[in-house]
């Protein structure tokens, strides 16, 4: 202990950064140079289910959260003097120290709360108190209705910016500007209106990753629209029961979709710079006459008949693709009527130039759609060196052309 009081101040508050907020704010009995020192840490995380004592099934009645109600003893129950629950200690705790948090810059705050006794007004005083801080990245997951403040919109110091919740009301003013967002993440989370995400999105000017999960909750967004010209990178999970998605994003390098629903429309616009994708999908998900010039790398996944179709339509659309991964899953039937004929007037560019590797992941049942697509890989093994060892590897010896 004498050693760690030798460093300085700016050194101690530099380590307290890399711990939990509860253990720094443990540290503050040391003594009497400590009592203070953790209110100087930039990144700050407050999660009920994780700091509080007590926190338990009475605050939120999911089961699937029966495991993370048994922690440690929490830091913040004597810091009020209440004889309150614990939980509500614990919002006390935070209404009373954020507002005289001395860090001139957040760098980060994260909050991840369960428990219905937060308030909205709660919610909307810390996200005001790191807007003016200057916040960079911001994690918001909650559980029960919140609607953000105007002033999250036009943060001109956010870089990262993460919501999550079914209750979460993205509802964006007409001021919003964003001029230093570059990774936005919007989990289960409900719009105001049809346009909201258009609008959000397009004030993202210099917007890098983004992330978008729907679930089968209702959001308000009959059409997933993503416009986004600076964007490199988007994660697309959709289950949510309707709605068709438009994607028109020029810079995207890396694009991952995973859609199980039975019935969907993508509009995607050219990707002339991507090179890496992840898909899975039960149908096909693309208009004929896009082509994927620079795509490298390509993970397919499906889940339901016919799915050659799309494979080969994919490999007609990227002249570069090097890595292919393909993992089918499902039982499928009738497979002599959905048969996909490989009687074609080309090869694909890609098989004819850059292409070095295949890798077949799931169930092979040796059906007539999986040995047309494998036979037709083999006729032009003058590419595929490493093709035989690879599926024989995978197949144990049970491939049978």
């Amino acid at each position: 202990m004498d050693r760690i009081n030798e460093l300085s101040d700016h050194l101690l508050v530099k380590i307290l950064s890399f711990v939990p907020t509860k253990v720094s704010v443990s540290t503050s009995i040391l003594s009497k140079r400590w009592e203070f020192l953790w209110m100087w840490v930039p990144k700050l995380e407050y999660i009920d289910y994780e700091d509080v004592t007590d926190f338990s099934q009475s605050h939120y009645e999911d089961p699937h959260y029966e495991d993370v109600i048994d922690f440690s003893q929490s830091h913040y129950e004597d810091v009020t003097g209440s004889s309150q629950p614990s939980i509500l200690r614990y919002r006390d705790f935070i209404n009373q120290n954020l507002p005289l948090h001395k860090a001139p810059i957040i760098e980060s705050l994260r909050l991840r709360f369960l428990s219905a006794l937060f308030r909205h007004a709660d919610l909307n005083l810390w996200v005001e108190i790191a807007v003016s801080r200057c916040v960079r990245e911001l994690e918001l997951c909650i559980d029960h209705d919140s609607v953000l403040p105007n002033s999250l919109y036009t943060c001109k110091s956010l870089v990262t910016l993460k919501l999550q919740g079914k209750n979460v009301l993205v509802d964006v003013p007409g001021t919003v500007c964003l001029p230093s967002l570059k990774t936005l993440e919007l989990k289960r989370v409900a719009y105001f209106n049809e346009d909201s995400l258009r609008l959000l999105l397009s004030c993202c000017p210099v917007l890098e990753d983004l992330v978008i999960f729907r679930d089968d909750e209702p959001d308000n967004l009959k059409v997933l629209v993503v416009t986004v010209p600076s964007l490199q990178r988007l994660w697309i999970i959709n289950s949510c029961s309707s709605g068709d998605c438009v994607i028109d994003t020029p810079s995207l390098k890396y694009f991952e979709v995973e859609d199980h629903r039975d019935s969907f429309s993508y509009s995607i616009k050219h990707m002339t710079k991507l090179e890496e994708a992840y898909i899975s999908v039960k149908k096909a998900m693309y208009h004929a006459g896009i082509v994927f010039d620079q795509l490298e790398h390509l993970k397919l996944s499906v889940m339901k008949n016919d799915w050659s179709k799309l494979l080969f339509r994919l490999l007609n659309d990227s002249p570069k693709l090097q890595v292919l991964s393909l993992s089918v899953f499902g039982f499928f039937v009738d497979q002599e009527q959905i048969s996909w004929s490989i009687e074609q007037s080309s090869i694909p560019k890609c098989l004819l130039k850059s292409f070095e590797t295949f890798e077949f992941r799931g169930y092979y049942k040796g059906g007539l759609e999986e040995r047309d697509i494998l036979s037709f890989l083999f006729k032009h093994d003058v590419m595929f060196r490493s093709l035989e060892t690879l599926c024989n590897h995978y197949f144990s010896g049970c491939l049978k052309l």
